[in-house]
């Protein structure tokens, strides 16, 4: 199997961003640092990652997490904070998120050792929806959700069109309901921003029509066999 397609399997990331990691020196095959973008590997092959071995799982695993604020998405942070991987620690299969919610955004967040579907999930040309419940201050009017709808101007490139709809008023705040189908970083608050809104809170519900549900906060679950039936025909899987 070529390397970068071993690499993204094993979940490392994507065929093009693992090509980086090899360039980079951040790839070994029996203790030797790679730079042979088309290498083969072979059975007996040991790759490791910046130091730690990576394989291609046989059995996969999907799993969904109700992920809580004060948490950010990654197996490892140089500042101490606590990480999603602290909440899915009792899995005994190695299992790595898919995509990512910041350190204060909440909910749906998916686990697998699935790397092909992982990185379909994430690539922007499948245009997966996925759908947030963000409550702001202040009231949000008409036609500042079309300003949403629309697609606000973010760095000079205007996003894509997405749906919005006010779900409450009160207490002068606004809960709102998004679905977007990009993976801009932190792109629901930085579309509130454009429209002069401060979040107070933000929950992601849904990634197509995959639901939270009733899952507590900071519990995980499997997910069910016609759940991944379902992404895996989201992600036009033959």
């Amino acid at each position: 199997m070529r390397i970068n397609k071993y690499l993204a399997l094993a979940g490392i990331g994507s065929r093009r961003k693992v090509e980086e990691y090899i360039l980079n020196g951040d790839i070994q095959v029996n203790d030797k640092v790679l730079k042979e973008l088309s290498y083969d590997v072979k059975n007996k092959d040991i790759v490791k990652y910046k130091g730690k071995i990576v394989e291609v799982a046989k059995n996969y695993e999907y799993y969904m997490l109700n992920k809580p604020k004060g948490y950010i998405t990654s197996a490892i942070d140089n500042f101490d904070r606590k990480t999603v991987m602290n909440l899915v620690s009792d899995i005994e299969t190695r299992v790595f998120p898919i995509g990512r919610l910041d350190y204060n955004t909440e909910g749906l967040l998916l686990f697998t050792n699935d790397g092909d579907l992982a990185n379909r999930i994430m690539k922007p040309n499948f245009s997966i929806p996925k759908t947030y419940i963000c409550v702001v201050e202040g009231e949000v009017k008409e036609s500042e959700l079309a300003v949403i709808r629309a697609g606000v101007v973010i760095n000079g490139k205007r996003l894509n069109k997405c749906k919005a709809k006010l779900v409450d008023y009160k207490d002068n705040k606004s809960k709102l309901e998004i679905t977007i189908d990009q993976g801009i970083n932190r792109q629901v608050r930085r579309m509130m921003e454009f429209i002069g809104k401060n979040v107070v809170s933000l929950k992601r519900t849904k990634i197509g029509d995959l639901r939270l549900g009733g899952l507590s906060r900071g519990k995980y679950r499997k997910l069910r066999d016609f759940e991944i039936q379902y992404l895996y025909n989201l992600c036009n899987f033959n």
